[in-house]
This record gives structure tokens, C-alpha cells and sequence, in this order.
């Protein structure tokens, strides 16, 4: 013996939304290319941050500026790559 079907419950009425115009993702503006400084590396990603003083983890303040000390160097690494791969680095020259 089979298992009775179910029937499909009416279809209710519901409002239709209104359809919002397409616009592109990026944007339709003219947009002029603006000049960007160039990106010049830091010596110590984690400066900043320090400068706050120890995180307050009792018992952890060691372990904890050195995890975050990883991660703000790892966030500049990647940065920095970017900046590269965008033609944004600024280059070592010397300016005289």
C-alpha cells in the first residue's frame, strides 16, 4: 500500500514587487584617473598598536602582542604585495 499524496496548497496572491532599474556595479560616471601617492612600506607594522600599551589578557600580554605583532606584519606583507602588483609601490631612490 502506497502512502497518500499530499495535496499542493492554493497558490496565494502576492504582491509583485516593484522593479528597481538596473544600474552596473561599478558605476556609469566618467570618471577621471586621480594620481595616487605612492605606497611606501613601514619598518614596524605594529606600531601603532603598541603605542596602546600591553593587551589587557591577564596572564597573556606576551603571547597576545606577539600573535598580534604576526598578524599586522602578515596584513602589511599583503599590503605591500598589492601595492606592488597595482604599480602603487614607491620604489627606493634616493631623491636628491
Amino acid at each position: 500500500m502506497s502512502a497518500q499524496r499530499r495535496r499542493k496548497a492554493p497558490a496565494r496572491s502576492q504582491p509583485r514587487r516593484k522593479q528597481v532599474p538596473g544600474r552596473d556595479f561599478w558605476g556609469t560616471e566618467d570618471v577621471e584617473e586621480e594620481e595616487f601617492d605612492d605606497i611606501r612600506p613601514i619598518t614596524d607594522p605594529s606600531a601603532l598598536i603598541a603605542s596602546l600599551g600591553p593587551p589587557p589578557l591577564p596572564g597573556h600580554e606576551t603571547a597576545a602582542e606577539h600573535y598580534f605583532a604576526a598578524v599586522f606584519d602578515k596584513a602589511a606583507t599583503s599590503a605591500i604585495a598589492l601595492a606592488a602588483a597595482s604599480g602603487l609601490l614607491a620604489l627606493d631612490q634616493d631623491e636628491e
